[in-house]
């Protein structure tokens, strides 16, 4: 489980610093952003003692819900 973990965590902080040097479309600033943040929830060196109560689960919650709060977050408002 913690090598699927480093190799989400490389793969989402790979992915977040080449969006952000590359900036091809509208709102990739807020997607490089999540997925720098994801990057760092799924980093199983971080979070290997527990620090500040936060559980596996709650942060596969808080991924998934990073992932599925996309779209809205790129949706236009006009």
């Amino acid at each position: 489980m913690a090598l699927l973990g480093w190799i989400l965590s490389f793969i989402c902080l790979l992915a977040g610093l080449a969006l952000r040097q590359d900036m091809p479309i509208g709102g990739s600033v807020t997607i490089s952003n999540l997925l720098i943040v994801f990057a760092l929830l799924t980093c199983p060196m971080i979070w290997r003692d527990l620090p500040l109560g936060v559980s596996r689960g709650q942060r596969i919650v808080t991924g998934l819900a990073l992932v599925f709060a996309l779209p809205i977050i790129l949706f236009p408002t006009h």
